[in-house]
């Protein structure tokens, strides 16, 4: 089931792609399990920044930063 799962949503999101058995193995597979785990994490990122544990500055970029928001863990006690 998660092999379906990752090949409808890697054409999904790239509706015009067609590869081969060993280039789905090789780039769709390992790419929709990035992109996946990607967003997995920046939920978790983005509730540790609301619970204040971690702070994000914005790169001129456009890419965020993420750091341990020390003015929350020297205020914890030991």
């Amino acid at each position: 089931m998660e092999v379906e799962r990752s090949v409808l949503a890697y054409l999904h999101s790239h509706p015009q792609a067609a590869d081969t058995l060993r280039g789905i193995v090789n780039w769709w597979l390992p790419r929709q399990r990035y992109e996946i785990s990607c967003l997995r994490i920046e939920h978790v990122l983005d509730r540790l920044v609301a619970e204040g544990l971690l702070h994000r500055d914005e790169l001129p970029d456009g890419e965020v930063l993420y750091a341990l928001n020390r003015q929350a863990t020297s205020s914890q006690p030991n």
